[in-house]
């Protein structure tokens, strides 16, 4: 089994090795003697390449792009160059000789690459002094914590006269969301896997057929593409697709496209299914059909699998797509259903938060109700695989501030991994806000069936077709990999 913990890994926030006083004090000219000097150390992270690359505009794909990088001969994103150059700046017009010093030039050499997590030691030495125009010439150095020296050069400034003391600026903490980190680490962790065999349901529109072929294209699935051939083979010319090695079964319409890949899971000729531009409700009547369909002993749920920008590590809502006003019995598959799949993504432990609108027991919300038994239930290894508690309300489920500031003690409250809404419109209702006002990002597959079942909507970006196919593969191989 291929384990994908750094999905689950809290976001990077900026790290620094010193912590910085209220105020900065200079050292005027005339204090200043030959060899004086100041540095400081900071610890390189990958969010501060992404803020400077965001300012500067250089988005090199050695700086940005992990998937290129790791195949560069750096072996991993490095640093822009005028990244480690401006902490020379940040030493002169802070430290040394500190506010109302004028930079007026610098030579660097580069001499070695700026990896992430590298801890650098920036220093400036003096090197001359010029009494008539106040002039100093400094050696500026960049040493990494190996002792190795990655930037060198001179810098030419013009000193202050007098003192002064200047109470530090506090600027704002800028939202630095990093929306390829979580895609880059499922494709990642899929892409070393075998492609899955994937029926897809009827791709007679653009974003249908799409999604397929880049999934393909990236080695994830062999597409198996059911419905009227002529239509399909019709779309990808006008779009200017190469079906390269697709299969195409040829079916007259989107009913019969249904039927044929259910059958074809069936008998164990597609691991996973797509939908592509029939109706959800149209595939799914196939997929429960008692006796053709794919039922298994678990109600069928979808789980979203969303990297909100403000919450540090990807959180699951169930079930926003499919059940629409579940009743116990199904709220307790939904919430294995989605514990199941967070196994597979890595995280052996998941905590689980029944949301209601309280987060204390009352027989007036059905909700809460279902809430506390279901943690109870888990309590008594009924549900198994995760903590699971509730009732909780939205705010205490994924703020620690909110959770402490009700007195709620509890394993789970701030901290959540999967949120299991009351009914469907609340779920969806929630996944569409995060994503729409919250910048999330969404995949997600649908569970419970015999196999993985991808349901795409048309208003999905090619970015979510595809990272909801990865998590199908990772789900696969996690099932696969399970002892019988």
């Amino acid at each position: 089994m291929l384990a994908i913990a750094p999905f689950f890994r809290f976001r990077n926030t900026i790290m620094q090795t010193e912590t910085f006083s209220e105020f900065l004090d200079n050292h005027p000219f005339d204090s200043i003697w030959v060899g004086d000097g100041a540095s400081l150390v900071r610890q390189v992270t990958n969010r501060d390449i992404q803020l400077f690359a965001a300012a500067s505009g250089d988005v090199s794909p050695a700086h940005v792009d992990a998937i290129y990088a790791r195949s560069s001969h750096f072996q991993g994103i490095i640093a822009h160059g005028m990244l480690g150059a401006s902490l020379v700046s940040t030493v002169l017009g802070t430290r040394f000789p500190g506010p109302g010093t004028v930079y007026l030039g610098q030579t660097l050499k580069f001499a070695k690459p700026v990896h992430v997590g590298d801890t650098l030691t920036v220093s400036v030495k003096v090197l001359s002094r010029d009494e008539e125009q106040h002039r100093l010439r400094l050696e500026t150095r960049c040493v990494n914590q190996d002792g190795v020296v990655v930037i060198e050069g001179e810098a030419d400034v013009i000193a202050p006269t007098e003192s002064l003391r200047i109470q530090r600026t506090e600027l704002p903490e800028p939202l630095m969301a990093d929306k390829n980190l979580r895609y880059d680490q499922l494709l990642e962790a899929a892409k070393r896997l075998p492609p899955i065999r994937m029926g897809v349901v009827h791709p007679c529109s653009r974003e249908a057929l799409e999604g397929a072929l880049d999934a393909a294209r990236l080695g994830l699935i062999e597409p198996v593409l059911i419905g009227p051939e002529s239509r399909i083979r019709a779309l990808a010319e006008e779009c200017g697709f190469d079906l390269g090695a697709a299969t195409v079964i040829d079916v007259p319409h989107s009913n019969a496209a249904a039927a044929q890949a259910v059958a074809m899971a069936r008998n164990c000729q597609v691991q996973a299914l797509m939908k592509g531009s029939l109706h959800s409700d149209e595939l799914l009547a196939e997929v429960v059909n008692a006796q053709t369909g794919l039922r298994t002993g678990r109600r069928v749920s979808h789980v979203f699998v969303l990297d909100v920008p403000r919450y540090p590590k990807p959180l699951l809502i169930t079930d926003a797509a499919i059940n629409v006003a579940p009743d116990f019995d199904a709220k307790v598959d939904i919430v294995q259903n989605a514990i199941d799949l967070a196994h597979a993504l890595g995280n052996p432990m998941p905590k689980v938060a029944i949301l209601s609108a309280v987060e204390t027991v009352t027989s007036k919300l059905r909700s809460a109700m279902d809430a506390a038994a279901l943690s109870k239930m888990a309590d008594r290894g009924q549900i198994t695989g995760g903590l699971v508690d509730g009732p909780l309300a939205f705010d205490n489920a994924v703020s620690l501030a909110a959770a402490k500031t009700k007195g709620i003690q509890s394993r789970v409250a701030g901290e959540a991994d999967i949120l299991v809404v009351p009914d469907l419109e609340a779920g969806n209702m929630l996944a569409k806000q995060l994503e729409y006002l919250g910048d999330a990002q969404t995949a997600g597959i649908v569970m419970g069936a015999r196999v993985p079942i991808v349901l795409t909507s048309r208003a999905d970006s090619a970015h979510s077709r595809i990272a909801s196919c990865a998590i199908a593969v990772l789900w696969l191989n996690h099932v696969h990999a399970k002892p019988v």
